[in-house]
């Protein structure tokens, strides 16, 4: 008697199309997903599976062969045409069946709610993601600067509530693999507010020396960014948002994680100690 060389589990597994899988997030839904053995074509503009947010002509292969989708929108939802550009690719995603979207969104941005809404009336099986802003950039984004022991924002009193990417991905696994998050909109916090002075306080206590934070202004936080490879709308842009968002209109906790998850979302300080052990921050790796 031939034997079936595949597990019924694996066979039964939809293959999970995840946009922006070299990013902060995608990379670890991807890596979730693996680990549970589900077929995953990991998308961006330099990946295998070329996915181009620019390039409509990209979309269709992509998606060709998938079952559900987690979407990350580069640069941002706020940006003027991302919600055009969410509601035509979900149209295209429910025509070739791919019926199963998660939505990754952002907190108190206008342009991102209209993303959101275009998603919800699709006729995807939608869920949607809407989060503080993430721990780990300050790890990635920030890592030089906090190296030096200093870093700069735009902003001057803002407290927010900072989200784990590990949580993000944990519950956007979730997402595309139960039926319990269809028609969810979680909005994701960490599980206290940090002003950006406490958030180097935290940094400090963990790499064992100062870090200090310093508020800049809008334009030269943009001058910030474009030295650091962002072309200068774009930098404008992404300085204008900041300046936004973190004015105060989202200096609040949530249970988001604790409906998706049924935990409590990781504490900054943890996060902090965590990244700090594996040397990211390491000032003699900043010199050498």
């Amino acid at each position: 008697m031939k034997t079936n060389t595949h597990t019924p589990s694996t066979q039964s597994k939809k293959t999970v199309l995840v946009i922006g899988a070299n990013g902060k997030t995608g990379r670890r839904v991807v890596q979730r997903l693996r680990d549970a053995n589900y077929p995953v074509k990991a998308a961006s503009r330099s990946s295998e599976t070329t996915f181009d947010w620019s390039d409509q002509s990209t979309w269709a292969p992509a998606l060709q062969g998938t079952q559900a989708a987690y979407v990350t929108y580069y640069p941002d939802l706020a940006f003027p045409g991302a919600a055009d550009k969410i509601e035509a690719f979900a149209k295209i995603a429910v025509s070739l069946n791919v019926k199963r979207l998660v939505l990754l969104s952002g907190r108190g941005e206008e342009g991102a709610r209209d993303a959101e809404i275009r998603l919800e009336q699709s006729g995807a099986e939608w869920t949607i993601l809407r989060c503080a802003f993430f721990n780990q950039n300050f790890s990635e984004a920030l890592s030089e600067a906090i190296k030096h022991g200093v870093f700069s924002m735009p902003v001057k009193n803002a407290a927010e509530p900072f989200l784990d990417a590990d949580d993000i991905a944990e519950i956007a696994f979730e997402a595309l693999t139960k039926d319990r998050h269809i028609g969810q909109l979680y909005e994701l916090t960490g599980p206290k507010l940090l002003s950006l002075e406490q958030v180097a306080q935290e940094l400090s206590d963990a790499i064992g020396r100062e870090v200090k934070f310093q508020a800049i202004s809008q334009s030269d936080y943009a001058t910030e960014l474009n030295q650091h490879g962002f072309p200068i709308e774009e930098a404008n842009a992404i300085a204008e948002l900041f300046v936004e968002v973190l004015d105060g209109r989202n200096a609040y906790v949530t249970n988001g994680v604790q409906r998706a998850l049924g935990r409590k979302p990781r504490d900054f300080a943890e996060y902090a100690r965590q990244a700090a052990a594996t040397g990211i921050w390491n000032l003699e790796t900043a010199l050498s």
